[in-house]
């Protein structure tokens, strides 16, 4: 008895030694999240990405129209495509678009009549992976690389079989080479795009055609032929045998033919099947999200945090490809000719300076050091700095963030570029008016340097111009200050406080003025939106002076009226008035959804506002307000964001956040101290070294950091530097249920203010 019960007993002991298996990261993610979107009111504005990081290309199912910016909308039941896709916004929209769309029975080219019929039930959607059966049995799934993509579709039997291209909204040229089971052609649609612009495209099937043809006009002349000229709008279709289950790989290239060929070979050339592309975009998505490890016992927040990570790192878009000797070069949006280097493209930096490029000096340091050139690159091309690509110049949104990109990254020892042409570059945009009104150079920029100000209705959104450019001009002076450049030095050191200019003590809140000084409107109402402010209000605005919150204390009474403010502008009534807007936008519904006061954080200007009570000593205000945040309005389901997402900003937000840290300010080499989520988190960064935040006895009810110590050594600044995290080390919060109101209150405790001269 005893020699057979023990080895029932060494089975038993032996159970818990075996480690659990490991869920895949990329597991965690879903692509839905955010896509229960509409014009009126936005949970995120995307559509479920498949691509890898920052891809060229990326690609996404499609169930509304074709030049709809809402691509996929989760309350829609059918598909009508699947679309190669390079969207950066629904407001926006798309360019260089063609689609894919299986049909089965009856050829219908036509994107209403082809539309099927699905469940979400059936439908998988991960970043290196999507799959959707449709009601009538057919099945497509997709994989992607950087610039091409492995499809795999699954025809039932017993009925006709085809895939149908789509040209999308403009022209399009499809050559149809059946002995060589391909497609070949060029799409030219998009708004923001060079005369020359074209995306040129290969596809190429493993079975053969049973027949081909063209069509145009809306899909109402189907000619079976292998040719449709360029000056039409339409696309092509094959058809396969009943019950054929094909694989597909496509790619596409900007600058030829040729290299979209080459990109085919490059990217797709090594794989034997749909299965080992697969397996490889796993790998490189469970690779990135693994340099971002957390561990908590809440696996919903662990789902929103690495679908934010998802998020993060998409955009910006590479606009480059490879040759074969594996050097890169582009075709350039900026001034339609082609360049040896790298290119980046489709983002509005009127978002992203805030939370996505810092959060990607940390985890990609050489990617940004290739961005900052481009950006010198395609101000020499154009003659002023991107604002908001899309690919090329479009004009969208205020400000001229690119300096404070540039500024951030020398800060962060990111230094691959030469910071006097790009103060030389920011000194012409910040002193000429551009192509466009709202960005591109310097609207009013005669009386920035006269008055101090943007003056009311000489200049739209005058207020929130002063306000961003007051940042700006401070990133410029901080950079010439690091870099010994004594004249733009002076230059910008006598701008960077116009921002008080604009601030009106008497009602405590910034406003518009015009060029006699007078405070306009008279008839102010801090909760109405719109000019001269953007998308926003005055109690969203007035926090916007990133680089000195102190002196935005002193404007406002000092450090107590200041904390009474912010305190109220989370708890105020949410009550809109619409302005100069006329209408409800949807900005202002997502506010008054949320429920968190005047705070609307599905807009950018007020997202830092939370860690603002760091800078006036009550930093647990901070660590209380930002938990709420984002318990209250993030999550991993199709509602999970709120408001627009915003190329990776508002994820971005939420990632750092999560970590517990937030650049305030960017331009400084500060991250602002929150609250993290996670018990522990540790970035692995591209140096090989670890960065660890550990926050013991956390939980939803203990959001108070008790004691901090960095490094082993007691800590008790409510901010650390970049150098920080890239040498790797420990941050150790003790976390509590309730407030330690003696750490970080001091002023040697609070962050960067250029006022403070620290």
């Amino acid at each position: 008895m005893i020699k057979k019960i023990i080895p029932g007993l060494l089975f038993i002991i032996c159970i818990p030694l075996q480690a659990p298996a490991q869920r895949p990261l990329v597991d965690y993610v879903s692509t839905l999240q955010g896509t229960n979107s509409s014009w009126d009111l936005s949970y995120g504005n995307v559509y479920p990405t498949i691509a890898l990081p920052f891809p060229v290309h990326s690609w996404s199912p499609q169930t509304g129209k074709n030049g709809d910016g809402w691509k996929y909308t989760y309350k829609a039941t059918t598909i009508r495509g699947f679309q190669q896709v390079h969207q950066c916004s629904p407001w926006m929209g798309d360019y260089g678009v063609f689609s894919l769309m299986p049909v089965a029975g009856k050829l219908e080219v036509n994107e209403e009549a082809r539309a099927t019929a699905f469940r979400h039930e059936n439908e998988t959607a991960k970043p290196s992976y999507y799959k959707v059966k449709f009601d009538n049995n057919v099945v497509t799934e997709i994989t992607p690389t950087e610039r091409a993509a492995h499809m795999r579709f699954s025809f039932p039997k017993g009925r006709e079989a085809y895939l149908v291209l789509d040209g999308y909204t403009k022209f399009s040229f499809v050559k149809i080479i059946p002995g060589e089971r391909k497609l070949i052609g060029y799409v030219t649609n998009g708004t923001f795009i060079p005369g020359n612009f074209k995306n040129h495209f290969v596809i190429e099937f493993d079975q053969p055609f049973v027949n081909y043809g063209t069509w145009s006009d809306e899909g109402r002349h189907i000619q079976e032929k292998a040719l449709l000229d360029s000056g039409q709008k339409g696309g092509a279709f094959v058809q396969f045998r009943p019950g054929t289950r094909v694989q597909v790989r496509v790619s596409s290239s900007y600058i030829s033919q040729e290299q979209a060929a080459l990109n085919l070979k490059q990217e797709l050339g090594g794989y034997a099947g749909f299965d080992d592309t697969k397996r490889a975009a796993d790998k490189v998505w469970n690779e990135l999200l693994g340099r971002v490890r957390v561990e908590g016992d809440s696996e919903a927040d662990k789902a929103t945090f690495y679908s934010c990570v998802f998020r993060a790192n998409l955009f910006s878009h590479k606009f480059y490809d490879i040759k074969e000797d594996g050097s890169p070069y582009y075709f350039s949006p900026y001034d339609d000719k082609v360049h040896d280097g790298y290119m980046y493209t489709d983002n509005g930096f009127w978002d992203t300076f805030r939370a996505q490029f810092p959060l990607t000096n940390i985890l990609h340091p050489t990617m940004q050091g290739r961005y900052m050139q481009s950006l010198l690159d395609a101000q020499e091309q154009y003659g002023f700095f991107p604002t908001w690509s899309n690919p090329g110049m479009s004009g969208v949104m205020i400000g001229n963030h690119a300096i404070s990109l540039l500024t951030d990254a020398w800060v962060k020892g990111i230094r691959n570029f030469d910071p006097g042409k790009a103060l030389d570059a920011y000194y012409h945009e910040a002193t000429n008016k551009g192509p466009w009104g709202g960005s591109s150079g310097r609207e009013g920029s005669a009386y920035w340097f006269s008055l101090g100000y943007i003056p009311y209705k000489e200049v739209s959104e005058s207020g929130a111009k002063s306000l961003e450019y007051a940042y700006d001009d401070w990133c410029a002076y901080q950079l010439a200050k690091l870099t010994g450049n004594k004249f733009y030095e002076n230059v910008f050191a006598r701008q960077m406080y116009n921002y008080k200019n604009v601030f009106d003590t008497t009602v405590g809140f910034v406003r518009g003025r015009d060029k006699n000084g007078n405070w306009v409107p008279k008839d102010f109402d801090p909760v109405e939106w719109g000019d001269p402010f953007t998308e926003g209000n005055p109690w969203q605005w007035s926090w916007s002076v990133f680089h000195d919150i102190n002196g935005l204390i002193q404007l406002m009474g000092g450090a107590d009226r200041f904390n009474a403010k912010l305190d109220s502008l989370f708890t105020a009534p949410n009550t809109v008035k619409y302005g100069s807007y006329g209408h409800e936008i949807h900005e202002m519904k997502e506010m008054v959804l949320q429920g968190l006061g005047q705070y609307a954080h599905g807009n950018e200007p007020v997202q830092h506002a939370a860690y603002l009570y760091n800078y006036s000593g009550q930093p647990w205000k901070s660590q209380k307000q930002l938990r709420e945040i984002m318990r209250k309005i993030y999550n991993a389901t199709p509602s999970g964001f709120p408001g627009d997402e915003d190329q990776g900003e508002t994820s971005s937000w939420y990632v750092l956040s999560a970590l517990g840290l937030y650049a305030v300010c960017p331009g400084t080499d500060q991250y602002v101290i929150g609250s993290p989520v996670f018990s522990k988190a540790t970035i692995i960064l591209e140096n090989g070294k670890q960065f660890t935040i550990q926050a013991k006895n956390n939980s939803e009810q203990n959001v108070y950091i008790q004691s901090a110590k960095l490094n082993n050594k007691t800590y008790h600044k409510n901010w650390i530097r970049y150098a920080d995290i890239t040498n790797g080390g420990i941050l150790e919060l003790e976390m509590g249920a309730t407030p330690n109101k003696e750490r970080g209150v001091s002023k040697a405790d609070r962050p960067y203010s250029v006022s403070l001269g620290n």
